[in-house]
């Protein structure tokens, strides 16, 4: 099982952080219940395999000096955290959002990303 604290870290940065596709890979099987159900602006994907591909999907067209990096302390709570984050170029951020999970079995069963507006 693991704690809220590292389900947050290891959503952020072993998997939407994580360039290599079988690290990425490696890191949902153990970071995320076979169910999970993802929810972001684009729409909801269910299962491992879909959050595999929105995050194939999303590395695979970011420049390669684009990262993604913590804007802000970890929230926690009964079964749940957020984790705001910030990505772009270091120091230059061009978009913000926050990761708010549900854990279930020491696994993330849930997963939603909320963005920051555009002007």
């Amino acid at each position: 099982m693991s704690s809220i604290q590292d389900l947050l870290d290891a959503n952020l940065h072993r998997v939407f952080g994580e360039r290599d596709a079988a690290a990425r890979r490696a890191a949902i099987d153990k970071v995320y219940t076979e169910d999970v159900v993802f929810t972001d602006p684009d729409g909801t994907a269910s299962g491992r395999d879909a959050l595999a591909a929105k995050a194939d999907e999303l590395l695979g067209g970011l420049p390669a000096d684009f990262a993604f990096s913590e804007d802000g302390p970890r929230y926690e709570g009964a079964g749940r955290g957020a984790l705001a984050w910030a990505l772009g170029p270091a120091g230059a951020p061009v978009a913000r959002g926050v990761d708010i999970i549900v854990v279930r079995d020491g696994r993330i069963s849930e997963l939603q990303t909320l963005l920051v507006p555009t002007a």
